[in-house]
């Protein structure tokens, strides 16, 4: 018999309750032993890690949500379903997040030391590291519980470890003297994700170079440079102009006096050079900016370093500057200019200008010891398992960035000074630091000198390195037998290349196999005038406050009903209402038919005699696979919207109206059918009033989320 339904739907009685009946019941692990399982197939998607510092926003959401309805499809239909979470370590965030607290005590990680500030950080990762998983949890998250990794747990670090010293005695990874991005706040080298861009208006100053002759002597002409940065040109290696710019064709070779330094320079020409900028000429510093480095080595220029690392002038700058912070030595330098009539022009300029995320303070692309990772082989694998189809990114176009990416790829700077992390497997000789050995364990005794006790290398790994082994690093044997490689990567499209191609040549270098076949980029939830959210300045929305408002089937309803097709969704918090009210009327379509007489599920229609019966069975049809077509395709909000036109109007509005005034057996038969398979259809994208309607109305000792 069934359960009487209260008048109204509550999620917040409701929601909670049947989580923890899912949980409890097992049904998030893949059944395995389970009878209905007879397809023999497996479908695992692998939740993006989001940081350890992190809480839920819309973008995850939207994230979580997909994945959800692909997990929740595919189990239904008996497949061996796994959803693995996880969260990651998020290097340069977390320790952040650390030396802010303690900095509220009045301590800095120096006074506490690296092994002690480490201890630290592991205590804030056990008070607020999973915070983020409690509420993706909230929102309905069917993943297993069970099988979620963190990115420093021993397993995981064993795989570091072990992909580290592959690629080095692979002769792929080598340390080396390169110019990288910098933070002088964080005192660490930055990769791309890590920097920002802001508006800044600024000047342009043009400044003259004056020519020399044979003997080095000073002439009457001068070449002029515009710069924005004129604190640099103390560590000028060369001016340089494109060799298709007319204007300086006969320039090109002879050599200028670098003002100031009173040192000469030459003259180069490089096609990279923009003509359009300034006057076309540009100086070239190869020890402070990326492109002036590839420029330097390519004309085999000096590295002049005259800012260290803390944001400082060296003594490479010269005695006058030497010290002083970067915008007093550009403020002296243009007085200096001045003075020596070398201003040409000054005019405003605005540009955007690049800044470490976490700290805001402007990036330095600095000079310093790094290790590097070759890509150009690995790149070359990444490139193919796309082009050949073996793994295929939806929508196509994203394709693009991702090819472009990785036909100018550079190698990649993999190395990180701060103290949270993965720290190298590098171990030094205390007498000759420059040499080392790379071993999964400190050595007993030092390799190279003999007697002294090597020290292991103060750097940690990039984020990204340790990430891009997701697919597999920290699984069991046995479910990387089963569920690698995946079925669906679910992402957003500014991690491409920083995660995504990383994990297919992974992929491709251990297990042999791309990680997963589709990547399936999703749009992102912009304000609802188009721009990016930001908790900063006050557009981000918190998905929880949604779900606490609305409840978490409303608010899954709302960010679906958006997401139609791959285009960023533009938020409108009306479609949320409209998910509540969706559930309302579902409650009580339910509360009539209950009324009518509830019919078992295992009794079929005898016959369908009126035209009423035949439309709406045929309609339901259609719907089936109209659903089943537009999961496959991932066209979740368009499947969404033929879902809803079927239970307002198709069932509420025309069926059941048309059918109150039967009281025959079949028309019973039909209403319970037409219920029973809304709830199945429904539930990936709405599961909490789902599998409430399912126990109460038809099987209160099995769960909807199980059934086929």
């Amino acid at each position: 018999m069934s359960e009487e339904l209260p008048k109204a739907y509550d999620p917040k009685a409701t929601e909670d309750r049947i989580y923890k009946m899912w949980e409890d019941g097992g049904y998030f692990k893949p059944a395995t032993s389970d009878s209905r399982l007879a397809t023999g197939k497996t479908y695992a998607i692998h939740l993006p890690p989001p940081n350890v510092t992190g809480s839920l926003h819309m973008g995850h959401a939207l994230n979580a949500t997909i994945s959800d309805i692909l997990i929740r499809y595919h189990r239904m239909r008996g497949y061996e379903t796994v959803w693995f979470p996880g969260t990651d370590h998020a290097g340069i965030a977390t320790q952040s997040v650390v030396e802010k607290n303690l900095k509220k005590e009045g301590i800095s990680r120096w006074d506490l030391g690296r092994e002690k500030f480490i201890e630290k950080v592991w205590e804030w990762r056990k008070q607020y590291g999973d915070i983020i998983i409690s509420q993706l949890k909230k929102l309905g998250a069917s993943a297993d519980w069970s099988r979620t990794r963190f990115t420093m747990d021993l397993e995981y670090a064993g795989w570091v470890k072990k992909v580290f010293i592959h690629y080095f005695e692979k002769d792929l990874i080598y340390r080396g003297k390169r110019v990288v991005s910098w933070c002088t706040a964080c005192q660490t080298s930055l990769s791309d994700l890590e920097i920002e861009y802001k508006e800044e208006k600024t000047k342009l100053w043009q400044i003259k170079y004056p020519l020399t002759d044979d003997k080095g002597q000073t002439t009457s002409d001068f070449i002029i440079v515009a710069t924005t940065r004129p604190e640099t040109m103390l560590g000028d290696s060369a001016v340089a102009v494109n060799p298709k710019d007319k204007r300086y064709e006969n320039l090109v070779g002879k050599k200028v006096l670098l003002p100031i330094q009173n040192r000469e320079i030459p003259i180069v020409a490089d096609e990279k050079i923009d003509m359009a900028f300034g006057t076309g000429a540009v100086k070239i510093t190869p020890a402070h900016d990326l492109l002036d480095a590839e420029i330097g080595e390519r004309h085999k220029l000096p590295f002049v370093p005259v800012i260290n690392g803390i944001g400082k002038m060296t003594a490479e700058a010269g005695k006058d500057f030497e010290g002083l912070k970067i915008a007093e030595a550009r403020e002296r330098v243009v007085a200096e200019l001045e003075k020596l009539g070398l201003i040409a022009k000054t005019e405003d300029y605005t540009h955007n200008l690049a800044i470490c995320y976490r700290s805001a303070t402007p990036i330095e692309p600095l000079l310093s010891d790094q290790w590097f990772l070759k890509m150009k082989d690995l790149a070359a694998t990444a490139l193919e398992t796309v082009q050949s189809g073996k793994t295929k990114i939806i929508p196509e176009n994203f394709s693009k960035p991702y090819i472009s990416w990785l036909e100018n790829i550079k190698d990649w700077c993999i190395s990180r000074q701060i103290w949270w992390g993965h720290q190298l497997p590098v171990y030094f000789c205390k007498t000759d630091p420059l040499k080392f050995v790379v071993s999964e364990e400190k050595p007993a005794k030092c390799s190279e000198c003999g007697n002294c006790e090597m020290e292991q290398s103060q750097d940690v790994l990039d984020t990204w390195f340790s990430s891009a082994l997701w697919p597999f690093a920290g699984l069991s044997e046995e479910d990387q037998k089963k569920f690698y490689p995946s079925s669906v990567l679910i992402t957003a499209r500014d991690i491409i290349n920083l995660w995504v191609g990383r994990m297919i040549f992974s992929g491709m270098e251990f297990m042999g196999e791309t990680p997963f076949p589709d990547v399936l980029i999703h749009g992102t939830i912009l304000t609802k005038d188009g721009k990016r959210m930001s908790k900063s300045l006050g557009t981000g929305i918190d998905p929880i406050g949604l779900i606490d408002k609305y409840g978490a089937d409303a608010t899954r309803f709302g960010i679906i009903w958006q997401a139609m097709g791959n285009q960023d969704i533009h938020w409108d918090e009306t479609a949320l209402a409209g998910g509540k009210k969706f559930a309302n009327k579902l409650w009580n379509i339910a509360r009539y038919i209950h009324g009518v007489g509830i019919v078992p599920r295992n009794l079929d229609v005898q016959r369908v005699e009126h035209v009423e019966d035949k439309e709406i069975l045929e309609k339901l049809e259609i719907l089936k696979k109209e659903v089943e077509k537009g999961t496959q395709e991932y066209d979740f909000g368009q499947t969404l919207h033929k879902i809803y036109d079927f239970v307002w109007h198709d069932l509420a509005d025309k069926y059941i109206e048309t059918s109150k005034d039967r009281t025959d057996e079949n028309v019973k038969l039909i209403l319970s059918g037409l219920l029973m398979d809304v709830l199945k259809i429904l539930h990936p994208f709405m599961p909490f009033i789902t599998e409430e309607l399912y126990q109460k109305l038809f099987a209160k000792d099995s769960a909807l989320i199980a059934a086929e």
